[in-house]
């Protein structure tokens, strides 16, 4: 039976999916909506606004709001950027890495619980596979 690239996507959907309503209480024990926690996570990579919104294909406006929330609880810092004082740079507080650091780790625990079904030569093949198509197409 031939899989498609669709089928193959939906699946891998459906995975994170799975795996972030598994970890929703432990998300809220730590006061963050999931996809609070999304922006967390992105924000060392990404730590000016517009760059976030791009990474996790959100719109500008919602970015704002989580950020904004994010600030109020403590998580985040909103500062001017000292080469560009135009623009504002996230960076995470103490608080906030632990938060992210915390929800990582559930999120790790329950995709390891999945990840115990498969063999671990197919664990192997499954980081390879991924691995390589990650790399930029030539």
């Amino acid at each position: 039976m031939a899989v498609d690239g669709a089928q193959l996507w939906t699946l891998n959907q459906r995975l994170l999916s799975v795996v972030m309503d598994a970890c929703s209480a432990e998300l809220a024990e730590l006061g963050l909506e999931t996809k609070e926690f999304f922006v967390l996570a992105e924000v060392a990579a990404s730590p000016y606004p517009a760059e976030l919104a791009a990474a996790l294909m959100i719109p500008k406006a919602s970015v704002t709001v989580y950020v904004r929330n994010l600030v109020a609880k403590g998580f985040m810092r909103r500062e001017i950027d000292d080469e560009d004082l135009r623009r504002h740079r996230l960076s995470l507080t103490a608080e906030g890495k632990a938060a992210r650091d915390r929800a990582l780790s559930a999120l790790a625990a329950e995709f390891d619980r999945r990840l115990a079904r498969v063999t671990p030569q197919d664990r192997t093949d499954l980081r390879r596979i991924l691995l390589e198509m990650l790399k930029s197409p030539q």
